[in-house]
């Protein structure tokens, strides 16, 4: 069973039924393979044009091009119901990929080195905001695979610090 959600909605698609449930309920789906990444479906008497156009690297999140507007939408299997339900999707999401800036300011000193194994809590960097010095620590266990900022640079909110292995 595969489970999507759209704009609050939640689609399972059972591939050894051939069934599809919006909302729980059984739905009629006619659905052809146009391609790689398209599909054409007739639901409700309405013609839809689905595209794959981006999925992220656990393939758990993707954007997908509906006739002509774009959703992102969230792909869940059964044995990620199966970790929702024992609590072990929150654990596993724990793992960051990326440090971003939280606030915009000045790095003032970094205190790792690209390849550096980290543990949750480690200080990593320091940003000046306001004239406050913030000390800024891992999240996470990880490795240090990219730092993208040098000492004395301005950052803006969001912006890529550190990737994570």
């Amino acid at each position: 069973m595969l489970t999507i959600e759209v704009n609050g909605k939640s689609l399972q698609f059972d591939e050894k039924k051939g069934a599809v449930l919006i909302d729980g309920k059984l739905t009629e789906v006619d659905m052809v393979k146009l391609d790689n990444n398209k599909y054409h479906l007739l639901y409700d008497k309405q013609s839809i044009t689905i595209e794959l156009l981006e999925k992220d690297e656990t393939g758990k999140q993707t954007i997908l091009q509906v006739n002509n507007s774009k959703k992102t939408v969230k792909v869940s299997d059964q044995y990620d119901a199966l970790l929702s339900q024992l609590g072990l999707d929150k654990a596993m999401s724990a793992k960051a990929n990326q440090l971003k800036a939280p606030m915009p300011g000045l790095v003032l000193s970094i205190q790792v080195k690209e390849g550096d194994t980290v543990q949750k809590g480690d200080a990593l960097l320091v940003l000046e905001a306001m004239k406050m010095e913030n000390l800024i620590k891992a999240t996470a266990a990880g490795t240090i695979k990219k730092i993208w900022i040098e000492p004395k640079q301005a950052v803006e909110k969001n912006a890529l610090l550190i990737d994570f292995v």
